[in-house]
C-alpha cells in the first residue's frame, strides 16, 4: 500500500515591484557593520577577474542609491570602474532571516558634499581607518534589488 504524496507548497514569488528602498531595508543596510553583517562587494577587476571584498561603510544614500566609502584610492575597485562599473552587494544577517542582493552600476562622485555625506555616514570604525579621508565615495545606482525580509520577499526593478 501507498501512502499519496503530501503536497508541496508553492513557491511564492514577490511581484515585481519598482526600485525604492524601504526603511527596513535601508536600516539593514545602514546597520550592518555595527551588527557584524557586513556586505561584501563584488566586482570584475581590471585583469577580468571576479573580486569580492567586504565593505564595512555600505550605506543607502537615496532611496535608488547605495554607497561606498572606499577607504584605499590606489586599490583595485577604482581601476576596475573604468573597465566595468557593474557591482553586486550582498548582504544577509541569518538571526533576523534578511538575505539582499543589490545590483547596479558604480561610479565615483567626489564633489566636497557627497565626499562628506558619504563619510560622515560611514560607521565609525571605518572613519577612523581613514581618519586624514584619502579615500573616495563609491555611489551605486541600483538597477534591481532581490531577497527575503521578515515576512516578505523582495523583488524590486528599475
Amino acid at each position: 500500500m501507498t501512502t499519496p504524496a503530501t503536497p508541496q507548497p508553492q513557491q511564492q514569488f514577490a511581484p515585481l515591484t519598482e526600485l525604492k528602498l524601504t526603511p527596513e531595508i535601508k536600516e539593514a543596510v545602514n546597520g550592518a557593520l555595527l551588527n557584524r553583517t557586513p556586505i561584501i562587494v563584488a566586482y570584475v577587476d581590471e585583469d577580468g577577474q571576479p573580486s569580492l571584498s567586504f565593505r564595512g561603510s555600505t550605506q543607502a544614500y537615496s532611496d535608488t542609491q547605495l554607497a561606498v566609502w572606499v577607504r584605499n584610492p590606489e586599490g583595485g575597485l577604482q581601476k576596475a570602474l573604468a573597465k566595468n562599473n557593474r557591482v553586486t552587494l550582498f548582504y544577509r544577517d541569518p538571526e533576523k532571516r534578511i538575505t539582499l542582493q543589490f545590483r547596479g552600476r558604480g561610479h565615483i562622485e567626489n564633489d566636497a558634499k557627497t565626499r562628506e555625506t558619504v563619510y560622515n555616514n560611514a560607521p565609525e570604525p571605518e572613519r577612523n581607518a581613514d581618519r586624514e579621508q584619502k579615500g573616495f565615495p563609491l555611489i551605486i545606482d541600483l538597477d534591481r534589488v532581490d531577497g527575503v525580509m521578515p515576512g516578505f520577499r523582495v523583488q524590486m526593478r528599475r
